[in-house]
């Protein structure tokens, strides 16, 4: 099992979208204070941010990204200014959550903290390669079920927490149309690894991960045109999400899905969802050829580091779907760039 967690191991990257982060601190301050903060504000942004005291924390803005990067092709703009956070960090665990989010409640009406939660299940074994039908034999009040091999029990490393949330669902568009006023109030007290060559969509909006590991996998790369801020049809999660599973089961390691929950606000209105419906046709259909790509990937076994993965992946993704849509031969490009920087930065852990 792995070693707990230490708080200096740890960055909480906050996507800055709105500019008064006053009332989302002050609901996090409690599971936030013992962490240092960093907050990109969205390059976008013409308001300056209103942010509370006393916190431990680092803002970056445009003009950091710019001295950051240089002249790079890569987009920072909207949810993706996440992305930039996870570059300059230099610790070896992440957790991100968004600004539209605030803390949850379980069933028993205890406040949720999503923070101790990820790290729970970063720093517990993960169980890629048997099911386990009792889901997470790790968490308290669990085990492995009667017919689990023993010398698969140990587990191995868990590298990427996908938290859910309340409130807000987060459908595509069509969906979204025909249950405006649906809101997710089901809270399943649970956690499952997601089984090797399994592929699933991932949001950035509430997750933790082992960035010294992962975090080159975890890229802005596919980008539809007019994609930015909205996000009912954007691709570029899935996507980043696609290439983190399939690094993450090259090099064997585990994925966990459920815990935590956070609470998710009414970002949009129906009005939104329809301006989404008509850009989100391009990407269902590309998502018909996203999946079996990814699902049939298999990389060498001498790759056993995840840049080295995320070059291989993008020299695929540029030689197979490529020819189907120039938006590929762009995302292979911005896979092959996020790299370099990473590199060029230095960006390992502390």
């Amino acid at each position: 099992m792995s070693e707990k967690i230490k708080e200096s191991e740890v960055d909480i990257v906050i996507a800055a979208l709105s500019p008064n982060l006053t009332a989302f601190l002050e609901e996090w301050r409690s599971f936030f204070s013992p962490f240092h903060l960093i907050i990109v504000k969205d390059p976008n942004m013409e308001e300056d941010l209103q942010i509370p005291a006393g916190f431990d924390l680092q803002v970056y803005t445009k003009s950091d990204m710019e001295g950051v990067t240089g002249a790079t092709s890569i987009n920072f703009s909207g949810h993706s200014c996440r992305y930039f956070g996870y570059l300059v960090s230099r610790k070896k665990f992440i957790i991100s959550i968004d600004d539209d989010c605030l803390p949850a409640k379980d069933n028993s009406g205890a406040i949720i903290n999503a923070v101790a939660q990820h790290l729970t299940n970063l720093e517990t074994p993960a169980t890629p390669f048997f099911f386990n039908t009792l889901y997470d034999p790790y968490q308290k009040g669990a085990d492995f079920v009667r017919g689990y091999p023993f010398s698969m029990r140990s587990g191995v490393e868990c590298m990427l927490s996908c938290g859910l949330w309340l409130n807000y669902s987060d459908y595509d568009a069509p969906t979204q149309i025909v249950k405006q006023n649906e809101r997710n109030a089901r809270y399943v007290d649970a956690v499952m690894t997601i089984p090797m060559r399994v592929m699933m969509p991932v949001s950035g909006i509430n997750i933790g991960f082992n960035r010294e590991v992962l975090g080159p996998a975890l890229l802005p790369g596919l980008r539809l045109p007019g994609e930015g801020k909205r996000r009912w049809e954007t691709m570029e999660d899935i996507w980043s999400g696609f290439c983190a599973k399939v690094v993450c089961d090259h090099l064997g390691l585990g994925v966990k899905s459920g815990l935590p929950y956070v609470w998710r606000s009414d970002i949009e209105d129906g009005g939104s969802a329809l301006e989404s419906l008509k850009r989100e046709p391009e990407g269902v259909k590309l998502m018909e050829e996203v999946v079996p790509f990814f699902q049939s990937v298999r990389l060498p076994r001498t790759l056993v580091k995840a840049e080295d993965c995320v070059i291989e992946i993008a020299g695929m993704v540029r030689e197979n779907l490529g020819p189907i849509n120039p938006v590929f031969i762009q995302a292979a490009n911005a896979m092959e760039e996020w790299v370099n920087l990473w590199k060029a930065l230095g960006s390992h852990g502390a």
